[in-house]
């Protein structure tokens, strides 16, 4: 990697997905710059200080940034770096169905900065079939590069410590790309799970929509306990105390966030809309606000109350509040 300024650029860097892996890197030894567009992350993150939570991360940053680590707005970096890695997300458009262009616009965009023999890897959860899509996009732009998809599966705030505990997926289009790609994680985590592109696309979203259906059985228990006026949680203790059949059921609670419904969606997608499961699990998360407010309109007059939600994040000990129920059930309070 010698002829390179980096060894890693992370286009997307500065985000909960990109900011940990590149810290994880540059601890490794190893010379990485971040690259995005939010100047005000640039600058929190370039004066050693973290722009959310994530635990154990913000010593490491102090110790490599400005040294192993550099942050920088400029896509111009990417061509100076060996491994290009990109944390782009595709979202789900109004109609529930999966949105290419955000992700086709950024690697477009990142096009002109893409050199031959360079590595690109793709980190971010994609509908099955995008690799595929971003292999013959570097095709006809002329660019001899290697390209592999390589999923995150990190918990939001845990990342540092998982990018070094949990086996990492690597697949790629050729030997050589699953080989560098092997070789630049093993700097991460011993154990390598090796699969095909799609394969590795469909294993990502089929993680997250697994717990999406966890939490989904959950509500849905509670819904029925609270409807038979049942005490949930006693029951919950009772099924799952040392018992480790029912060890992996969660107790009840508002499912969200950035990543669990958007993937269960796309699979939905790729299902041609017949994965019934997925489906039925968005309703039952999705609606769990709105059935709060009905059972508390069952014993309270509402129009009278004032309620205050406590915790607006989209879980626990997380200061990230996208797509949160906590808000729906704010708009489905004021509604009533």
């Amino acid at each position: 990697m010698d002829k390179y300024k980096y060894d890693v650029s992370i286009i997307g860097g500065l985000g909960h997905v990109g900011l940990p892996l590149a810290i994880a890197f540059a601890d490794k030894g190893l010379r990485v710059v971040a690259q995005d567009i939010n100047e005000k992350a640039a600058e929190t993150v370039a004066a050693g200080k973290l722009p959310f939570l994530e635990e154990g991360g913000e010593e490491i940053l102090q110790r490599v940034i400005g040294n192993r680590l550099t942050v920088s707005l400029d896509p111009a970096v990417v061509s100076e770096s060996k491994f290009v890695v990109f944390v782009i997300g595709t979202p789900v458009d109004e109609h529930l169905n999966p949105s290419y262009s955000l992700f086709r616009d950024a690697v477009t965009e990142m096009l002109p900065h893409i050199v031959d023999d360079q590595h690109v890897i793709l980190r971010s959860t994609v509908f099955p079939g995008t690799s595929a899509k971003v292999r013959e996009m570097l095709r006809q732009a002329g660019k001899n590069v290697f390209l592999s998809f390589c999923p995150e599966r990190i918990a939001e705030g845990r990342a540092i410590e998982e990018l070094h505990t949990l086996p990492q997926i690597v697949s790629g289009f050729d030997q050589q790309s699953v080989d560098e790609a092997t070789g630049l994680f093993r700097k991460l985590t011993d154990e390598i799970i090796v699969l095909e592109p799609t394969e590795a696309e469909f294993a990502k979203l089929m993680t997250n929509t697994w717990r999406y259906i966890q939490f989904a059985a959950a509500n849905q228990f509670y819904t029925l306990a609270a409807q038979n006026d049942l005490d949930f949680y006693k029951i919950h203790h009772a099924v799952t105390h040392r018992y480790p059949r029912t060890q992996g059921l969660p107790t009840a609670g508002f499912a969200a966030g950035p990543c669990l419904f958007k993937d269960t969606m796309q699979l939905a997608t790729y299902s041609n809309n017949t994965f019934f499961l997925g489906h039925s699990s968005m309703l039952v998360n999705e609606g769990l606000p709105n059935f709060l407010i009905k059972e508390l309109k069952k014993k309270y007059p509402l129009e009278r109350y004032t309620v205050g939600i406590l915790g607006m994040s989209f879980k626990a000990n997380s200061d990230d509040g996208r797509e949160s129920l906590s808000y729906n059930f704010e708009t489905c309070w004021n509604s009533k």
